[in-house]
């Protein structure tokens, strides 16, 4: 049952950072890309601001560890839930250090830019801060799809009645 809710956490931690990236992709920068130079760089540095919450932080950083968790955890369950685990956290981390690397530098860039020459300010940012963020929207959501897919794996190779409670329906078998 643990193997299970770590890769189950792992995808969910996953899941909800490509959601959130892909909401910016598809929505909120190109509504925000309307807006004028003014109103984008304002409301850019607010939402930087606010998304440095506990909910955030915990499915950012928490799933790396819960990755993390999964690929210990899974290391005797068969190469292919292995392997798949450790794409999971591959990506996942390509996304951590994408975010690291490029998009909180640029953040950081826009909160200290002053208020003069917005249109400058902005044309600095929007662009690179956009295909960044496309980038680990990617691999956020490989990340998703490799933890999804290690959960299907293991639950095909759950030994029979592993995990189950008592008078539950039967898992099956590692019989071909």
């Amino acid at each position: 049952m643990m193997k299970s809710a770590m890769l189950l956490a792992a995808a969910l931690a996953a899941g909800l950072m490509a959601g959130l990236f892909a909401a910016f992709s598809y929505a909120v920068m190109p509504g925000l890309g309307m807006s004028s130079d003014k109103t984008f760089v304002e409301a850019m540095r607010n939402i930087n601001v606010a998304i440095l919450n506990p909910w955030f932080m915990v499915c950012f950083m928490g799933g790396a560890v819960v990755g993390i968790a999964a690929l210990i955890v899974h290391r005797r369950s068969g190469r292919a839930v292995l392997v798949w685990t450790a794409a999971g956290l591959a990506l996942f981390v390509v996304m951590f250090l994408i975010t690291s690397a490029f998009n909180v530098p640029l953040n950081d860039a826009l909160a200290k830019a002053g208020n003069a020459h917005l249109a400058a300010v902005r044309q600095r940012f929007e662009g690179p801060w956009n295909t960044w963020n496309l980038v680990r929207t990617l691999a956020s959501v490989g990340s998703f799809a490799a933890f999804s897919w290690a959960l299907v794996l293991y639950g095909r190779y759950v030994p029979k009645n592993q995990g189950l409670p008592s008078g539950s329906v039967q898992a099956y078998s590692r019989e071909p």
